[in-house]
């Protein structure tokens, strides 16, 4: 895992896509940041890595919690940012995604780390400096 800095979208692709291609079926990634710290952007290439669907049609779930994008593994996009706690994760049945053998992203993700499986992959997005941001992926 590491640290990266990134400096344009295009590094911040870059950084993704290499993430991506070590990613394997059942793998949780958990992203923290402060809005607009590039998680949708990040999670976009990801999507465009693992089930080939173009950035432009990948969009944050803000309202409905999850995006589902169909692939060899699918990927599982969720956006908590509106959600109260755990229990309300559970109570809509979003944990049985975390059991499939897809590729869960959780924007927001301290929202339920209580209950996020040992074997998650942490991703922290900070902005340092004009444009630049610090990504950290830790196990």
């Amino acid at each position: 895992m590491g640290l990266y800095y990134a400096s344009s979208i295009e590094e911040t692709h870059s950084i993704a896509c290499s993430i991506a291609k070590e990613l394997k079926p059942g793998d949780i990634l958990a992203f923290f940041g402060q809005l607009g710290a590039g998680k949708t952007t990040f999670i976009k290439a990801i999507a465009k890595e693992i089930v080939g669907i173009s950035e432009h049609a990948v969009s944050s779930p803000t309202f409905q919690y999850l995006n589902i994008y169909q692939g060899e593994p699918p990927l599982y996009h969720f956006d908590l940012y509106r959600l109260r706690g755990a229990e309300d994760f559970l109570d809509m049945g979003f944990d049985e995604c975390l059991e499939q053998h897809g590729i869960c992203c959780i924007e927001w993700a301290e929202r339920i780390h209580a209950i996020l499986p040992p074997k998650t992959i942490s991703i922290s997005m900070t902005h340092v400096g004009d444009n630049i941001r610090t990504i950290e992926v830790s196990k």
